[in-house]
């Protein structure tokens, strides 16, 4: 698989990654068939290894994601400023603290965004309380699946 096509791969995942902070978009099968692109391109045990593993991932977010109440993120005054900060926050969280700084990253990206639009500290901690109640639970489970299913690929192409 030549330099490019891994590149357009990997921009398939970016745009899944973003597809699961937009509502509506397919974001998780995005990031799903850009590594099905990959594994069939590149047969070997490793890509294969890593599809399977990308739908186990897959199978089980959706499993959690349908015990969790449903999306209702506009409705609780959700943003998208507030979906770009929390997903900024959840990828430099999940690369500087590897994997688990996902978590942290993307609720403290929702209370920077609420912070500096409400001016204070406990209107945006309200806020974020909401938008975590509201859905913010659901799509923080599906981003981290499609960031788990990213750092897998990537080590798999850069040390595989």
């Amino acid at each position: 698989m030549g330099v490019w096509e891994l590149l357009l791969v990997g921009v398939v995942i970016l745009l899944g990654l973003v597809g699961v902070l937009v509502p509506g978009l397919p974001g998780s099968w995005l990031v799903w068939a850009a590594v099905l692109w990959w594994a069939l391109s590149y047969p070997q045990t490793l890509s294969w290894a890593v599809l399977v593993g990308a739908t186990a991932v897959l199978l089980l977010a959706q499993a959690i994601r349908w015990m969790l109440p449903p999306r209702r993120l506009r409705e609780s005054g959700a943003t998208t400023r507030m979906a770009v900060y929390a997903g900024g926050g959840a990828i430099l969280g999940f690369f500087l603290v590897p994997v688990v700084g996902a978590v942290p990253g993307f609720v403290g990206g929702i209370y920077l965004s609420e912070r500096l639009r409400l001016g204070g500290h406990g209107p945006a901690k309200t806020s974020v309380r909401t938008a975590m109640r509201a859905g913010g639970w659901s799509v923080l489970t599906e981003l981290f699946a499609c960031l788990l299913i990213l750092g897998a690929w990537l080590g798999a192409v850069i040390w595989g």
